[in-house]
């Protein structure tokens, strides 16, 4: 399948790619494509917003399937905040480092036990002539208090993996792709599309 990469983030691209690179050699970004498109994220769910990258970018392309991701992290003491917002927490022109500041002061004080969270990642596939496939996949952590580790982007250095002891920001890209909420949403979209070719 000839696959268009329905996003501009260079992180989320070089992880989908490890993870679906063997599976779909012809997968290109949308700057190979020459393509130039930001879809407005306007929905209020991760779905709402991969369904809408994934379908936008199918027509403007003209490639037979288009691959979108939205995600993000849930903090249960925030109501599910940043959620959707996630890459604009601090405002819309801010980055990593001020999304993080400010979940760092949202969270002052909250003890070690109501810190749970979780990575999510919905995946949706538009393809002509057939109904777009969204899937969501998750990951538990715990919210940490200082950053560890210097590896992956976003709330990595403050998401906390309890199964490897490690931040994901301390995790090889290896180690993250084995567990992420990425990785998971993609697995369960492979398996959906397994089940149609069977």
């Amino acid at each position: 399948m000839k696959l268009i990469l329905a996003t501009n983030n260079a992180h989320k691209m070089r992880e989908i790619f490890e993870i679906l690179g063997d599976e779909y050699p012809d997968m290109v970004t949308l700057k190979q494509a020459g393509l130039e498109i930001d879809v407005v994220e306007d929905g209020d769910t991760f779905q709402a917003n991969a369904i809408k990258k994934a379908e936008e970018v199918l027509i403007a392309s003209g490639y037979p399937a288009a691959l979108a991701d939205d995600s993000g992290l849930i903090v249960d003491a925030l109501n599910g905040a940043p959620g959707v917002y996630s890459a604009r927490y601090a405002g819309e022109q801010h980055n990593d480092a001020d999304n993080n500041e400010k979940l760092m002061r949202d969270m002052a004080g909250v003890p070690w036990d109501r810190r749970t969270c979780r990575f999510a990642s919905a995946v949706a596939l538009a393809r002509k002539g057939k109904d777009t496939i969204c899937v969501l996949g998750t990951v538990e952590g715990i919210l940490l208090t200082e950053p560890h580790g210097t590896n992956g982007f976003g709330y990595d250095p403050y998401f906390y993996y309890p199964p490897f002891d490690k931040a994901f920001a301390e995790l090889s890209a290896e180690e993250k792709n084995s567990v992420s909420h990425r990785k998971r949403a993609l697995e369960a979209l492979q398996e959906i599309l397994r089940r149609e070719q069977a």
